[in-house]
């Protein structure tokens, strides 16, 4: 590893000559030269300034991969969880939230999905500075607020613990994942957080199925089956708890760096990501409803978002491999543009098989985004010590997508009665946010042909 100059090296100038003087010259002469700033101790400054190349990071290795294991975890108790919220919606609208409409009922999961990315700008942060001792906290709040929701009877208790509890708590679990496996990946980097990000998928084809099973063929209710999972995730947040680690020292730098947003191909980018989260949650949160509404059975619809989550386990993995070799951006980019084409052609499945082979289609093209996004963002930090604070800070601003989306569909489903206004908006949107996210690209000194 080699040390940068620090701003404990000092220059003086005399007689328009500058001389320069080394740390091990501070040491000598301390009397003569200019101290850190009194916020910064002399070894937090050396710290700070640190320069990392490429063959700091290991790329693979038992401890690498022990973090891309534990991340896998979170994402499997968290995304994985979220995703199954079309089993939830199809479920509320006929019992306990009968009398809501679609809309009110996607805003809690827009709430949920939106509150992760969000706070997102306190959770990567404070893996920068604290490092693993953010996930425990995390760990306990989200496993509390599942055994809540069992609880739950009422729209605003949901709303209260599904959407808000449980989101916020997501926050301090995923980022960490996020930021840690910077830590250790550098070429390698989009092809692990592919791997990493595929957990969701896993929990996304496990926890619909459990739960349409345990929801609808079992005698349990809806409190012992949400109860079931609480129980079935204790284990994977416990071994994330222990193997999600940093690896760089913690930054000492302030708390959050305004400055990100001064880079003008870094807001563009959080702004084209907003635009595809204003969309690709659709057949997430709608497919079990529409398949109900085309005469698919409760149990076959509730199976919808597993079968779309196990065709979006290779759209993570494959992706991410070929952002390696091709550029997070442009996999990125060219992601949104295809789920962008797919959702057009959301009402155009009518019966049971194709519907089926539309959520695989889905499934596959939209298993990038998330995984492609973070990998892009992390492009854009100098240090790898701040990534979480990019994270965070970059998704946060794109988050209000995943807020919008959902519920302005709920309206159009409400209002129009079809699903044909809901395919054009969310297609709309998810293809312009990829044309977007391309133009960031041809913004690079690489081109749009460049690695990054």
């Amino acid at each position: 590893m080699r040390l940068g100059k620090t701003d404990v090296e000092a220059s003086y100038t005399s007689g328009g000559e500058e001389s320069h003087k080394t740390v091990a010259d501070d040491v000598i002469s301390s009397s003569t030269t200019t101290p850190p700033p009194p916020d910064i101790t002399t070894k937090e400054a050396i710290s700070q300034d640190e320069e990392y190349d490429e063959d700091d990071f290991p790329d693979g290795g038992l401890r690498a991969w022990l973090v891309i294991a534990g991340g896998a975890s979170i994402f499997f108790c968290c995304l994985g969880f979220g995703n199954s919220f079309g089993t939830f919606e199809a479920y509320y609208l006929a019992h306990q939230l009968k009398g809501q409409s679609p809309d009110n009922i996607a805003w809690i999961g827009s709430v949920s999905a939106f509150l992760p990315f969000a706070t997102g700008v306190l959770g990567g942060p404070l893996f920068d500075r604290y490092g693993a001792k953010v996930v425990r906290p995390g760990t306990i709040l989200y496993i509390f607020a599942m055994m809540m929701l069992s609880l739950c009877k009422e729209y605003w208790q949901i709303m209260l613990v599904q959407g808000i509890l449980m989101g916020i708590a997501m926050a301090f679990l995923q980022f960490p994942a996020f930021a840690a496996a910077a830590h250790y990946f550098k070429k390698k980097r989009a092809a692990a957080l592919g791997v990493m990000v595929a957990g969701s998928s896993i929990g996304g084809i496990v926890m619909p199925i459990v739960l349409s099973k345990l929801l609808n063929s079992s005698g349990l209710g809806f409190g012992w089956s949400v109860r079931v999972i609480g129980f079935l995730i204790m284990p994977f947040m416990l071994f994330a708890c222990v193997t999600v680690t940093p690896r760089l020292p913690p930054r000492q730098r302030r708390f959050w760096m305004m400055d990100v947003y001064r880079d003008r191909k870094f807001v563009l980018f959080c702004v084209s990501f907003f635009f595809i989260l204003v969309g690709m949650f659709t057949p997430i949160f709608f497919l079990p409803t529409y398949a109900l509404r085309r005469g698919m059975g409760a149990t076959l619809a509730g199976y919808l978002p597993a079968i779309l989550n196990a065709a979006s386990t290779f759209g993570r993995i494959i992706p991410g491999i070929m952002a390696d070799k091709y550029g997070p951006i442009n996999i990125f980019g060219l992601g949104a543009v295809m789920t962008g084409v797919v959702i057009f052609c959301f009402n155009e499945a009518t019966s049971n098989a194709s519907i089926i082979v539309y959520a695989v289609a889905f499934g596959f093209v939209s298993g990038t985004i998330v995984s492609g996004a973070s990998a892009a963002i992390s492009l854009f930090a100098k240090d790898a010590r701040d990534v979480g604070t990019y994270m965070g800070m970059g998704m946060a601003l794109a988050s209000f997508g995943v807020l919008v989306g959902p519920p302005v569909n709920g309206a159009f489903v409400r209002t129009y009665g079809s699903f044909l206004e809901v395919s054009v908006f969310s297609g709309a949107m998810c293809l312009f946010g990829g044309i977007l996210a391309l133009s960031v690209k041809l913004m690079m000194p690489q081109g749009i042909l460049g690695r990054t």
